[in-house]
């Protein structure tokens, strides 16, 4: 993939959020983190790749005291379509007893946060929590898993920018685009 590769997807998709809407929906996002948490430490686990951008907002956001971990998990690898779920990097911070919120870009079908979600009680958190840029609403999702803290909505297609990635490009654009796969 090259840049004019992202630049023709660019001029079909269509822009589902600009940045003043993302940035309010992670300002609106870390104050309902700091009622949540009111004042007591929590692990920010933060999902690489995807949730770098929006973390790095939403952590700026929050006043409660964190600790910073990150977790690398992905079943795209530059495709548009999950596939087997393929483990980079577990979490090094101790969680047992912790409070834990898990920061994703997206919940789509919700394979790879359920993993790691399931990972973080395994090891002993005390609870987690889940924080999302965007959700994307329609019936494939994982039974029993759902979002506490959600920035936007997005269709159920294929969307990048803000984190997100379109082939591996895009990650740095600083809204949310929307294309068909």
């Amino acid at each position: 993939m090259t840049s004019s590769d992202l630049a023709r997807a660019l001029k079909r998709a269509d822009l589902v959020h600009d940045r003043h809407a993302l940035t309010c929906a992670i300002t609106r996002i870390g104050a309902d983190i700091d009622r949540a948490l009111a004042g007591e430490p929590a692990v920010f686990l933060t999902v690489m790749q995807g949730a770098l951008v929006f973390a790095g907002q939403l952590a700026t956001a929050i006043t409660a005291p964190l600790i910073f971990d990150y977790v690398h998990a992905t079943r795209y690898r530059g495709h548009t379509r999950g596939g087997e779920l393929d483990w980079i990097k577990r979490p090094t911070v101790p969680l047992t007893g912790a409070s834990v919120i898990i920061v994703d870009d997206i919940l789509d079908e919700g394979h790879t946060l359920k993993a790691i979600r399931d990972g973080c009680l395994e090891q002993g958190a005390a609870r987690v929590l889940i924080a999302v840029l965007c959700v994307k609403r329609h019936g494939r999702s994982v039974p029993d898993l759902h979002a506490d803290f959600i920035g936007v909505d997005v269709p159920d297609r294929y969307v990048f920018g803000y984190g997100m990635d379109y082939h591996e490009q895009g990650r740095q654009l600083a809204a949310i685009y929307a294309v068909d796969a």
